[in-house]
């Protein structure tokens, strides 16, 4: 079953990542989403004032972010629009997605803006008063570090959900570290004729403006802070837990970024595509949630209840991309469904280019777009784990109008 809502074709952007504590590490996240939002809209001549909705997408609270997607829509040239604020960890992408989608499909609205930014470098460190506690001290948190190491669900980090995956299903760090290697070289891909892919959606070279956006910082060419691993350098590390197969090799890295996309019924996605000929349709969205403490395997279950609503079987897909924090994501993906393991992630995942929890999604559908339209249409699937065991994932289908 295929919504009314479809992307309007290269009606999205993105940033460039950067590695954690690197060029966007002083720039509020919000601020600096609406900053690039303004300038891809214009680039691409298509007015603020088209939007009657809008959804933005963050994970790490930032200063004023209560005023959420009023607030960027407005710094953004929109101010006539409204709409949520969503939180739901790496799956924020692919929410925001569904949620634009369903605003279309109901008929509440014709074009939605949705951003998704996220900064993990610097993040928030909160305290949380209690009059109650002995002296009448609180207690306080790193959002972000504090959160990757602790599920209080069951009180174990998210490299423990790897590990308890790994163990399960017998991956061992010699074929995480070789999946590395295989994405690396996918990644290359992308900088291949001055990064000709990573230009089909990404404004380089990028502009990274100062805290006040008032001037230029400095000029980025592409995502920073990327590995270049090799078989003897990987081989070399040891597993970051006793005892246990995940190196520092074989996950990603806490990066800082946004990214966006326009979502619209048909109509308006012709009108505002930069080919009209070619729709981007979305064809169906699955989540799941696994037992407690195997987050990797969350992204098998949502990817079959997305191909479920879409109608579609995996043999019909023709490109795959995933989150993979960890390498071993994919390498149970592959052996629980018979996908192609060398094939998938095409041009880059977020286990090369980073970890940016909101926008990570969005550019990762960005990014299955452009390889269908590159392969001349098709179906792809995106599927990505999420905090709490949890993922989400979405089937689209590129082809001709």
């Amino acid at each position: 079953m295929a919504f009314k809502a479809e992307i309007p074709y290269g009606a999205y952007w993105s940033t460039p990542f950067a590695r954690w504590q690197g060029s966007f590490a002083s720039l509020h996240s919000v601020e600096f989403a609406a900053h690039v939002t303004k300038r891809e809209l214009a680039k691409r001549s298509i007015s603020p004032q088209d939007f009657d909705f809008g959804v933005l997408g963050l994970s790490v609270p930032q200063r004023h972010a209560f005023y959420g997607l009023p607030w960027l829509a407005g710094m953004a040239g929109a101010p006539q629009v409204a709409g949520p604020t969503v939180m739901q960890a790496c799956a924020t992408g692919v929410r925001c997605l569904l949620t634009a989608a369903q605003e279309i499909e109901s008929g509440a609205a014709s074009v939605a803006l949705t951003v998704t930014c996220d900064r993990t470098s610097n993040g928030p460190h909160l305290y949380y008063p209690n009059p109650q506690a002995p002296g009448g001290t609180g207690t306080a948190e790193n959002w972000v570090l504090d959160n990757f190491g602790c599920d209080p669900l069951g009180g174990h980090s998210m490299l423990a959900t790897a590990e308890n995956v790994a163990s399960k299903h017998g991956i061992s760090t010699s074929q995480q570290h070789e999946l590395v290697l295989r994405r690396e070289a996918q990644y290359r891909d992308a900088l291949a004729d001055d990064s000709a892919f990573l230009r089909r959606f990404m404004t380089l070279p990028f502009e990274v403006p100062t805290a006040d956006f008032r001037k230029t910082a400095t000029t980025l060419a592409g995502d920073e802070g990327i590995n270049c691993s090799t078989p003897e350098g990987l081989a070399r590390l040891r597993p970051v837990a006793a005892g246990g197969s995940v190196t520092f090799g074989c996950q990603t890295h806490p990066a800082d970024g946004n990214a966006g996309l326009i979502v619209a019924d048909a109509a308006r996605a012709k009108a505002l595509s930069t080919r009209p000929e070619i729709a981007v349709r979305l064809l169906g969205f699955g989540q799941a949630r696994v037992p407690l403490a195997h987050m990797p395997e969350a992204t098998i279950p949502a990817a079959r209840r997305a191909l479920d609503a879409a109608g579609v079987s995996l043999a019909q897909i023709d490109a795959i991309k995933t989150h993979n924090p960890f390498a071993l994501n994919d390498i149970v993906f592959a052996r629980e469904t018979g996908a192609d393991l060398d094939s998938m992630n095409n041009w880059g995942c977020s286990l090369v280019w980073g970890h940016p929890q909101a926008p990570m999604g969005t550019r990762s559908v960005i990014e299955l777009i452009e390889e269908l339209a590159l392969r001349g249409g098709g179906y792809g699937l995106f599927t990505g784990c999420a905090a709490g065991d949890s993922a989400m994932a979405v089937v689209l289908q590129v082809g001709d109008r």
